[in-house]
């Protein structure tokens, strides 16, 4: 379990294919302790287990069903990534409950400046549309967001400053792919509503 608040950016030193999975080392930024091999970290909001572990880098594979629902399978040597560690439980909660499990890829359609801020349309999977409502929550590439507009086609995020600075959502720019997580709690009412 995650929360959608990035402790960090990092960067990715190795990426390489290797029997249907890829290989991704990625260096950890000051600061971020090191999951021990086995633990979770997630990797632009995809939950991954750490194979290989060291003070200041990690590596995780990610297998075809994860490259197949993500951004990963595109990434190469010197990206940036955000980096998030699981939620402990006694630890504070903020965000919104993020399981690491991405719904789907979306391409991003328009950035508008506004003052310091930005306003960011995401065309979305017609799959994952159903999930959205204006002031709900989504999460990009890891971070946790608030939706401030849903039309046919995507959605809208408006970025603070700070958000710009200390995820990859500020090097994001039009026709990029990002990873989407639509809120889980929504998933399980039309679940349970469909079994009515």
């Amino acid at each position: 379990m995650f929360t959608g608040i990035v402790a960090g950016m990092g960067t990715v030193v190795g990426a390489a294919d290797a029997g249907g999975k890829r290989v991704l080392t990625i260096s950890l930024p000051d600061g971020l302790e090191y999951p021990p091999v086995g633990d979770s970290i997630a990797v632009n909001g995809v939950c991954l287990t750490a194979v290989a572990s060291a003070p200041g880098e990690v590596t995780v594979e990610a297998v075809f069903e994860t490259l197949d629902r993500s951004n990963l399978g595109s990434l190469v040597e010197g990206d940036r990534v955000d980096l998030e560690r699981p939620l402990r439980a006694d630890g504070r909660f903020d965000g919104h409950f993020v399981q690491g499990h991405v719904d789907g890829v979306g391409s991003l359609r328009r950035v508008t400046p506004e003052g310091d801020s930005i306003r960011m349309w995401i065309d979305a999977p017609s799959g994952l549309l159903r999930y959205l409502v204006e002031k709900g929550s989504i999460t990009i590439d890891g971070v946790s967001l608030t939706v401030s507009g849903v039309d046919a086609a995507g959605f809208e995020v408006v970025l603070i400053p700070h958000t710009l600075e200390v995820t990859v959502l500020g090097e994001r720019r039009p026709g990029d792919r990002v990873n989407l997580e639509v809120d889980v709690l929504a998933k399980y009412v039309e679940r349970l509503l469909g079994e009515r």
